[in-house]
C-alpha cells in the first residue's frame, strides 16, 4: 500500500542521524525513526497512547543505494504490521 503523497513529500527529507521524531499528519500521530545517515526508517502511523507508543501501523523503508555510494537510487515503504495493543 503505498503512502499518501504529501506524506510521502515530508518522509523524503534527512532529519538528525539515529533519532525519533514525533509529529502530526492529517490528524493522526506519526513517530519517524532515522537510521545512521538521517533517513527515515521506521514509521509508525496512528493514534498516540498515554505511554507514547502507537496504535494502528508500522512501515519499514528500503533503501537501494547507487553502487559504491551512499546515494539513495531509490526507496519504497512496506506495511510490516498492525498494532493493535
Amino acid at each position: 500500500m503505498p503512502l499518501h503523497r504529501e506524506l510521502d513529500k515530508k518522509l523524503s527529507k534527512n532529519f538528525e542521524p539515529s533519532s525519533r521524531i514525533n509529529d502530526m499528519f492529517k490528524g493522526y500521530n506519526i513517530t519517524l525513526v532515522t537510521n545512521e545517515h538521517g533517513e527515515p526508517a521506521n514509521l509508525f502511523f496512528g493514534k498516540r497512547r498515554p505511554d507514547g507508543f502507537i496504535v494502528r501501523e508500522w512501515y519499514m523503508r528500503t533503501n537501494m543505494r547507487q553502487h559504491g555510494s551512499l546515494k539513495v537510487a531509490s526507496s519504497h515503504w512496506d506495511l510490516r504490521g498492525k498494532i493493535l495493543a
